[in-house]
C-alpha cells in the first residue's frame, strides 16, 4: 500500500507539472500539456487504480495549493477523475466459464472508446456553466471571447471595427466558432484521453507491468444498441436549448467513435490482403489532406454493425484434408 501511494504521489506531481507547462507560453508546453492526463493513466494501469486515485488526488491539490481553487476543480473533473475511469475500466476484468475452467474476460476496446467519448462530452458539458446558464447568453459569452481574441491576434482596438487576418466577414467567422468550439473540444478531448490511454498502455507493456493481454484493436466491435443512442442523440440535436447543445456534442464524440471504428474496420477488413498497403496509405492521406472523408469512414463503422465487412472480407477457411484411417490388423 504503501508503494502505491509514493506512485501515486510521484505521478500525480508529474501531471501537475505538465498542467502548469501550459502557463510557460512556450509552443511546445501545449504538447506538454495534452500528456497531462498520462501518468494517472500510467500509475493506473501498471500499478492499480489506487495508484491513479492517488495521482489524480495528488495533482489536483498540488495545483490547487499553487495556483487556486478553481485549478483544483478543473483539473479533477477535466483532466483527473476522466484518466482515472479510463486506466480503472481498462485493468476491469471478470471471471467466466472456458471448458470447465475460468478464465478472465477484460473489458473490451470498443466500450473503452465509447467510455472516452462519453467523459469527453460530460466534462464539456460541464464548462457550459461558466458561459452561461441558457444557450443564449453562453453563445453570447463565447462571442464575446471570440472577439477579443480576434482582436487581440489582429492588433484592432476595441472602438474600431474588427478585422480578422485573412479579410473575411468576422461576424461569420465568430458564429461559426461559437457554433463548432463545443463540438470541437469535446472531440479534441475524447482523441486526447485515447491517446494517452494507448500510450501509457504501451509504457506499461514495454515495463512488463501490463497485467491484462494486449488487445486486438482492429477486431474492436461496439454493443448493439450504440446505433439506436446515436440517432436518438441525433435527433436530440434539433431540440431547443442546452438540451440541444449538450445533444449536439454527445453527437460529435459518438461520430468520432464511428470513425474510429470504421478505421479499425479497414484495418481489418484488408489484414490478409496484397492491397492492404495501397488502402490504406490512401484512407490515411485523404483524411490527413482532406478531412471530409472521415465522413466515409464513420459511415463504414456505423455499417459495420450491420454488414460484418471483416468477416465477410475474410480469407475462405483452408478445405479440410481428408484423414485416412489405418487398416484393421
Amino acid at each position: 500500500m504503501v508503494q502505491i501511494l509514493l506512485i501515486g504521489l510521484g505521478a500525480g506531481a508529474a501531471s501537475a507539472l505538465l498542467f502548469a507547462a501550459l502557463a510557460s507560453g512556450k509552443f511546445f508546453s501545449l504538447g506538454l500539456f495534452y500528456l497531462t492526463p498520462l501518468p494517472i493513466l500510467i500509475a493506473g494501469i501498471a500499478w492499480s487504480h489506487m495508484a491513479g486515485l492517488a495521482a489524480a488526488a495528488t495533482a489536483a491539490m498540488l495545483l490547487g495549493l499553487t495556483l487556486g481553487r478553481w485549478f483544483l476543480l478543473t483539473f479533477l473533473l477535466g483532466i483527473g477523475f476522466p484518466a482515472y475511469a479510463l486506466a480503472y475500466l481498462a485493468m476491469l476484468a471478470r471471471p467466466v466459464a472456458n471448458c470447465g475452467g475460468e478464465r478472465l474476460e477484460w473489458y473490451p476496446p470498443g466500450r473503452l472508446v465509447l467510455a472516452a467519448a462519453l467523459l469527453a462530452a460530460i466534462v464539456t458539458a460541464l464548462t457550459i456553466p461558466v458561459f452561461g446558464t441558457d444557450l443564449g447568453s453562453y453563445r453570447a459569452a463565447l462571442k464575446s471571447a471570440f472577439e477579443q481574441i480576434l482582436r487581440a491576434q489582429s492588433g484592432t482596438p476595441a472602438g474600431e471595427a474588427l478585422k480578422t487576418p485573412g479579410g473575411g466577414n468576422p461576424a461569420v467567422l465568430i458564429d461559426l466558432l461559437t457554433l463548432v468550439m463545443p463540438l470541437m473540444a469535446a472531440v479534441l478531448s475524447m482523441i486526447t484521453s485515447l491517446a494517452n490511454l494507448w500510450l501509457a498502455g504501451r509504457i506499461a507493456r514495454a515495463s512488463g507491468r501490463l497485467r491484462r493481454p494486449w488487445p486486438q484493436i482492429s477486431a474492436m466491435t461496439f454493443p448493439h444498441s450504440t446505433p439506436l443512442v446515436f440517432i436518438a442523440v441525433i435527433l436530440g440535436s434539433f431540440l431547443p436549448g442546452l438540451v440541444g447543445l449538450i445533444a449536439s456534442i454527445l453527437c460529435a464524440v459518438l461520430f468520432m467513435a464511428y470513425a474510429i471504428l470504421g478505421f479499425c474496420v479497414i484495418h481489418g477488413a484488408t489484414h490478409t490482403r496484397a492491397f492492404r498497403g495501397p488502402v490504406l496509405a490512401a484512407v490515411w492521406i485523404s483524411v490527413f489532406f482532406f478531412a471530409w472523408p472521415i465522413l466515409l469512414i464513420a459511415i463504414v463503422g456505423l455499417a459495420d454493425g450491420f454488414i460484418d465487412f471483416r468477416t465477410r472480407f475474410a480469407p475462405p477457411a483452408p478445405p479440410k484434408l481428408p484423414t485416412h484411417k489405418p487398416p484393421n490388423e
